[in-house]
């Protein structure tokens, strides 16, 4: 059985790990690794996600079982370059492990991210996905997302295509 709790600081390194973890099971053999184990360390590491679950401009909701994080949903300010609206809203991550996948745990997280950002007022959530993450492109359009645009997405030294979507809230 999967549970869903808000993050607190004690679980920062546990979420890095799931996070590296995640990440390397959906992009193993796109990237050199140097350019991986650099990315892996600024986006999840003590600077990174580890950083986020205690500042208060995120907010990350937890899915468990048997005690252990298996998936996250981290929301937060906008980071991507442009002009956005006023409460603008950013899903940073929604990140499942691949043992999980398919067991309503995506699902369950991104019904969370979206009431969560009506609730804080958001105007619009907006996410960046890989152009050839093909399954979670077809995941977030179900949920109404759109493509609006081209965002290059640095992992080291290796630039990919992003799509930025977003769902009018």
């Amino acid at each position: 059985m999967i549970a869903y709790r808000p993050a607190t600081p004690a679980d920062a390194a546990e979420l890095g790990a799931v996070a590296t973890r995640a990440y390397t099971e959906t992009f193993v053999g796109l990237y050199r690794q140097g350019d991986l184990d650099t990315f892996l360390a600024a986006a999840f590491g003590p600077t990174g996600l580890q950083a986020h679950v205690a500042q208060p401009a995120y907010t990350i909701r937890v899915a468990c079982a048997g005690g252990a994080i298996v998936g996250f949903c981290k929301l937060g300010p906008v980071v991507f370059p442009g002009d956005w609206p006023p409460g603008a809203i950013e899903l940073h991550q929604l990140y499942v492990l691949a043992e999980h996948l398919g067991a309503g745990v995506g699902p369950a997280l991104m019904d969370w991210a979206i009431a969560t950002a009506r609730a804080q007022g958001g105007s619009e959530l907006l996410l960046s996905v890989y152009v050839d993450n093909h399954r979670a492109k077809r995941f977030y359009a179900r949920y109404g997302f759109e493509d609006i645009g081209r965002y290059d997405f640095a992992v080291g030294e290796t630039i990919d295509e992003d799509r930025i979507m977003r769902l009018a809230l």
